[in-house]
């Protein structure tokens, strides 16, 4: 499976995926003219199209799309994704034949109440929820739903590659290193996502096991991480410490 992130709107990325046969779903269109001029491109036939949440940003253009290609929608259980013709639910699996390819799907509340994850094929289609070196506003949930849904996510194979839905990563490394300054893994993804950047290359996808070892929100129980939450009053609790790490960067001025 071929996995190509399409920039789209301000700063999100469209994930196409497609096999050397030329069969090709689509993740999170927030507009349509990415989707078709890649697989125009790419002489590929569009078979589906999957949706991570409600927000338009990430659904904007799936009308368009099923109706140009007359293709399903695949979407979780929300009244505010009108364009979906299949619902998919936490603890389904979501098998296309083309391209063949198989989805776990998990319900990953915190930035919306709704939100859920694609897992399959090496990747994670994870939407707003978990981006590299970061983690999704909360617009619906709470920091412990949040929380808990970024620990399913670190359980994954550390293989997995991340295919989140903004290029956010460089300030993200900003905050991230305000709050572990003495990380080396950090500071090499940062520089590395440096370089991708002024190239004007995607700084993703990054692998679970990069963001296991710099993301500050998926290392919540790391020593640096404590002693930063200790200093801003946190209680000593990974929940008070998510809380506090969001609270911080929802603040924080790269």
């Amino acid at each position: 499976m071929h996995v190509v992130p399409l920039p789209a709107l301000a700063d999100n990325y469209i994930w196409l995926l497609h096999d050397d046969n030329g069969n090709a779903i689509v993740v999170d269109p927030g507009e349509s003219a990415p989707v078709e001029a890649a697989v125009h491109a790419r002489k590929l036939t569009l078979r589906a199209v999957l949706l991570t949440h409600h927000h338009p940003d990430h659904i904007g253009g799936a009308e368009r799309l099923k109706e140009t290609f007359d293709i399903p929608v695949y979407a979780p259980e929300d009244d505010r994704i009108a364009v979906a013709t299949h619902r998919v639910k936490d603890g389904d699996l979501l098998t296309l034949s083309q391209p063949a390819a198989r989805f776990d799907v998990m319900a990953v509340p915190g930035h919306t109440l709704t939100h859920i994850v694609y897992v399959g094929e090496g990747v994670l289609l994870c939407g707003d929820t978990l981006f590299s070196l970061g983690c999704g506003r909360m617009f619906e949930g709470t920091p412990a739903q949040m929380h808990a849904s970024l620990q399913r996510l670190a359980a994954l194979p550390a293989e997995t590659l991340v295919c989140c839905g903004h290029e956010y990563t460089t300030a993200n490394a900003r905050f991230a290193q305000t709050v572990e300054p003495n990380n080396t893994a950090l500071k090499a993804r940062a520089k590395e996502v440096d370089v991708l950047r002024a190239d004007h290359r995607p700084s993703v996808p990054s692998t679970l096991a990069s963001e296991l070892a710099c993301n500050p929100f998926l290392r919540v129980n790391s020593d640096e991480v404590i002693d930063w939450c200790n200093r801003q009053g946190a209680a000593n609790d990974p929940v008070a410490r998510f809380a506090a790490l969001r609270s911080a960067k929802d603040a924080f001025k790269a």
